[in-house]
């Protein structure tokens, strides 16, 4: 929060002659040039987007991973964050997720004829701060603005590339039976914060967002454990059962986890249960699901909560030659249950 209030201290609002974004910033006449000099390029500026051509030249070595992702969260403000910094973040981590360094990112916006510039403006000071914490530079983008009604404020989308760091050896074909699942902090609680605005939700604490980058993080693990790390996956939209159920359809392997075992906030929990919504098909955005050698396990778990201490890393479960292609959740009972994809979408414009 802090650094959030220092970010738009130093980075106050130029002095514009309009309020709203109207059609006109779109058509790439005069308008555009002005939305987008006293925004996006002096507020990103950087040596490769000052050059502002119709594309970025790059210099990349080695094996390189490229990801793209599209945001449209509602609201496009939630507590502990906004759309801006989600699309920064979001990038970052999935390039994270196969053991790359990530390094440049493109930045292209939808906006809604009628966007307030002062929205605008806080969205661009967080996609600023997102990226300096991530350690990434914005090298060419895009901006589009459509009719009133025909979008919902502004849409965002960034791709990434970023070079595979020499240790990392992500990869499904990797797992084997006995690896042990960890997931790196508490699930449930970007998709709470949204829910919980949505509908109106007051609880004795905030419910707030998760979203951060995970980079860094990551690379101070695959430099300490390597090639034990088999795999990595963000558990956004769908939740930590989505992904895990995706996982093994590629494999010929099962997954046992243990509910008792899942970190999850009570504010979280009982946001869930007042809404009738089960935490493992909740997004986040910004944890991750590791699979890990079995001997390295615990000191995966203590590198975790010495790189970010705020967040409970917990083993939840392990890869099993058992019941293939199926995830087995193991209730606080005892009980068993097999864990499937949604049949349809639990969360709508969850990010």
């Amino acid at each position: 929060m802090k650094k959030n209030i220092k970010m738009k201290l130093q980075c106050p609002m130029p002095k514009l002659d309009f309020d709203v974004i109207t059609l006109g910033h779109g058509s790439g006449g005069i308008l555009t040039n002005k939305l987008l000099d006293s925004g996006v390029f002096d507020l990103l500026s950087n040596d490769i987007l000052d050059e502002r051509h119709d594309g970025a030249t790059l210099e990349l070595s080695g094996k390189t991973a490229f990801s793209t992702d599209s945001f449209l969260v509602s609201p496009i403000f939630f507590p502990g964050g906004n759309i801006g910094e989600l699309a920064v973040n979001g990038t970052v981590n999935d390039l994270a997720m196969c053991g790359a360094v990530p390094k440049y990112l493109s930045l292209s916006f939808i906006i809604e004829e009628g966007l307030k510039v002062a929205d605008f403006w806080e969205i661009l000071v967080s996609i600023k701060l997102a990226c300096e914490q991530a350690g990434v530079k914005v090298v060419t983008g895009d901006t589009k603005v459509v009719e009133k009604g025909k979008g919902d404020q502004i849409f965002i989308n960034t791709s990434g590339v970023g070079s595979i760091h020499t240790k990392a050896n992500i990869a499904a074909k990797n797992i084997c039976p006995g690896d042990q699942i960890i997931v790196s902090g508490n699930i449930a609680s970007h998709g709470m914060a949204i829910m919980s605005v949505r509908e109106g939700l007051e609880f004795e604490t905030t419910i707030k967002s998760d979203t951060q980058n995970l980079n860094h993080q990551i690379i101070q693990l695959i430099e300490e454990f390597g090639g034990s790390i088999k795999y990595l996956t963000d558990p956004t939209r769908g939740g930590v059962a989505t992904v895990l159920k995706e996982l093994v359809n590629t494999t010929d392997l099962g997954i046992d986890i243990r509910q008792n075992d899942l970190p999850i906030l009570s504010e979280v929990a009982n946001a869930c249960e007042l809404l009738g919504l089960d935490p493992l098909y909740v997004a986040n955005e910004g944890l991750f699901i590791a699979m890990v050698d079995k001997d390295i396990a615990t000191r995966f778990i203590s590198a975790c909560h010495k790189l970010n201490p705020e967040q409970p890393a917990a083993i939840i479960g392990e890869v099993v030659a058992a019941h293939p292609k199926q995830v087995i959740c193991e209730s606080a009972i005892g009980g068993k249950r097999v864990v499937s994809m949604l049949p349809g979408q639990q969360l709508p414009r969850i990010c």
